[in-house]
């Protein structure tokens, strides 16, 4: 099992990365709300990992803090969830935000993200309840200079959130539409990806 990866980053293809750790380039797969942690190309960078072996091929997911990649755990868990529409949960809102919506049936909420149907919603919910009743949020999502790689990447914050929008599948129009209704100065990558995609999803 590869559980953690430190080294340079190489390429940055939203939802993919190529670290380059001593020579050997290792594709990970990341949740669209880790670019706003990623340093600038040839950078050092650590992500944790989790390892898929499928007969087909070998994959590779990456998270920024240790939490994110727990709650991929446990969502892989439930019966019709894979790693993509793992990635895919993880992309749109955080571990807490996750669990704050189970906790609350918040059933509306989940079926508006792209790929969850409302029976995979249901099954998030029931199956999700008890494996998250311990998850105390005041101990979780603390970033540490250790875990988060917090220097800019080499292109602009509106730059990054579109590209990480359009990686998604949604049109340019629709992406700079949704950027510029929520984007305010200071604000950084990860906020601005996060509160685009909020956005794009109410007004489905």
């Amino acid at each position: 099992m590869i559980g953690r990866l430190v080294g340079k980053l190489a390429e940055n293809h939203p939802p993919f990365v190529l670290l380059d750790v001593n020579g050997v380039g290792y594709e990970v797969e990341v949740p669209l709300s880790a670019l706003g942690y990623l340093p600038k190309l040839g950078e050092s960078c650590s992500l944790f990992t989790h390892f898929v072996v499928r007969e087909d091929a070998q994959l590779l997911y990456g998270f920024i803090r240790r939490e994110d990649r727990e709650l991929f755990r446990l969502l892989l868990k439930v019966n019709g969830v894979g790693p993509k529409m793992a990635v895919a949960i993880l992309s749109h809102m955080s571990p807490n935000e996750f669990v704050e919506c189970v906790r609350g049936d918040n059933l509306t909420r989940l079926t508006k993200m792209p790929g969850v149907g409302k029976k995979t919603a249901e099954r998030l919910l029931i199956e999700m309840r008890d494996r998250i009743k311990d998850w105390d949020a005041g101990d979780r999502e603390s970033a540490t200079p250790e875990l988060l790689n917090q220097s800019a990447g080499g292109h602009s914050h509106l730059e990054e959130a579109e590209a990480a929008l359009l990686a998604l599948g949604y049109k340019p129009q629709e992406a700079s539409r949704a950027i510029n209704a929520v984007y305010k100065d200071g604000m950084g990558r990860d906020e601005l990806i996060r509160l685009s995609l909020k956005g794009m999803v109410k007004t489905k």
